[in-house]
């Protein structure tokens, strides 16, 4: 299946009021509608020249499912931003590695594959730390959870990686995890089943593309919830 891509994008900047996880979901939207992948697009660089190449995400038993090779993004048709993505994932076979992308932009602008974005891992262990990919924030502690200074960057073989506040926080494996982000202009704030894993301002971006990862691991999705929020929670 070739990559493809929708000609108009369409900008949702949201507007709405809430207050907490619990706040009135009646602004929410799923972006996942069960069915297909109507609303999203991929982007795959092995399918440019291997045709005969699987496409790695499809929808199965109602779900989404990233089937991790070959590895490329699944990426909203449209740009977003002032929003809490909850969503709720499991690795279905062995652990391994996948992400959430927000704020996505240029494509492939890192390793010829990662877009422009800021990366809320998944990865299992390490679910909540942020990389950045052609994108930077702070965080408090930034030398401690980042490493020494005059390695950070936001490009190839740069100090990318920022740990998150624990890794304790994932369910075993075959459970099923909801990891909420929360984007509010230039901050990112992520929770873990419930716990708060990392928190970040002073983003270079503010609104995007929201992408999922095939990246090596077979994770299965059964809720991708967008809820518009006009302040972080606490």
């Amino acid at each position: 299946m070739k990559r493809f891509q929708i000609p108009i994008i369409a900008v949702l900047l949201f507007s709405c009021s809430a207050s907490n996880h619990t706040a009135s979901n009646a602004a929410s939207h799923s972006l996942f509608n069960g069915k297909d992948l109507q609303g999203w697009h991929a982007d795959v660089p092995e399918l440019d020249s291997n045709k005969s190449a699987r496409f790695p995400f499809i929808v199965r038993n109602g779900l989404l499912v990233s089937l991790g090779t070959p590895q490329g993004h699944l990426i909203t048709d449209s740009v977003y931003q002032n929003y809490r993505l909850q969503a709720e994932y499991r690795f279905a076979g062995v652990p391994g590695n996948c992400g959430v992308l927000v704020h996505a932009s240029t494509p492939r602008a890192l390793y010829h594959m990662f877009p422009k974005s800021i990366e809320v891992q998944m990865m299992h262990g390490d679910a909540g730390d942020f990389w950045c990919i052609v994108e930077d924030i702070k965080v408090q502690d930034m030398e401690k959870r980042r490493g020494p200074k005059e390695n950070w960057g936001i490009t190839e073989d740069k100090g990318r990686r920022i740990i998150n506040l624990t890794d304790s926080s994932e369910k075993p494996l075959g459970e099923w995890n909801t990891m909420v982000i929360e984007c509010l202009g230039n901050q990112i704030k992520v929770w873990e089943n419930g716990d708060l894993v990392n928190y970040g301002y002073d983003a270079t971006a503010s609104k995007g593309h929201i992408a999922v990862q095939a990246e090596g691991s077979e994770v299965e999705f059964r809720k991708l919830e967008l809820t518009p929020i006009t302040k972080l929670s606490d």
